[in-house]
């Protein structure tokens, strides 16, 4: 007897270069033309419709139409994070790409993943937060404890607001380049834009590269350090 739902269908879409590219793109959190996506898959005008099509008829991306314009974007966060746990699958399994680009050691360092920070310093804010008590364990996983409360009030973020969001507060996402787990849900949303609300960091326009400065690198450090 075969049980549950039928993945064939979902995962052959992925599968395919030209729409997995499109649908790493649309990790970053913005939405793109058309025109935009068939550059990133190197396919033709024509091509990416049809491909885009598909990725409508499936559920896995959303358009938003602005006048005569058509902008894509991934239709909800379940997509991103199914996303991401195959980035880390490809990455652990050796599915790495022949030709890295330019941006790989940036990418690496801070990344946005689809609207939390990822990368080597998403690991280290987390497990510096981890570290400061900032969680409890709940029964849905995460629990934010009142030394998180706390150390997030410093930075100007007022946690009651976000626990009213309709989406999951917090939770742990596993980090595909790291291995280990950064901060995701409201609370890691929240977080990031907090991030770059102050100008510790800024996002890359072309890529999924989240750039912090000197001084924002140093003043993360010390928000974590000063919970301690």
């Amino acid at each position: 007897m075969k049980d549950g739902p039928n993945i064939v269908g979902i995962a052959a879409l992925i599968g395919d270069h030209a729409r997995a590219e499109v649908l790493t793109a649309l990790m970053a959190d913005r939405a793109l033309t058309a025109t935009e996506l068939a550059e990133v898959a190197g396919v033709t005008k024509q091509t990416i419709s049809s491909h885009l099509a598909k990725l409508l008829d499936a559920g896995l991306v959303a358009v938003d139409r602005q006048g005569r314009h058509r902008y894509f974007r991934l239709a909800n966060r379940d997509v991103a994070q199914l996303l991401e746990a195959l980035m880390g699958v490809a990455f652990r399994t050796g599915a790495v790409r022949l030709r890295a680009s330019p941006r790989e050691p940036a990418l690496r360092k801070a990344r946005i993943c689809y609207d939390h920070l990822a990368g080597e310093l998403g690991v280290q804010i987390y497990e510096g937060l981890l570290r400061n008590g900032a969680f409890a364990p709940g029964a849905d996983g995460l629990e934010l404890a009142p030394a998180g409360r706390q150390l997030f009030g410093k930075i100007g973020i007022d946690t009651d607001a976000v626990a009213a969001q309709r989406r999951t507060f917090c939770r742990e996402c596993l980090d595909w380049s790291e291995r280990r787990y950064h901060l995701a849900g409201a609370l890691g949303a929240s977080l990031l834009a907090r991030i770059i609300a102050l100008g510790w960091a800024k996002r890359a326009g072309d890529s999924r590269v989240i750039s912090f400065t000197a001084a924002g690198e140093f003043a993360l450090r010390e928000f974590l350090i000063a919970g301690s």
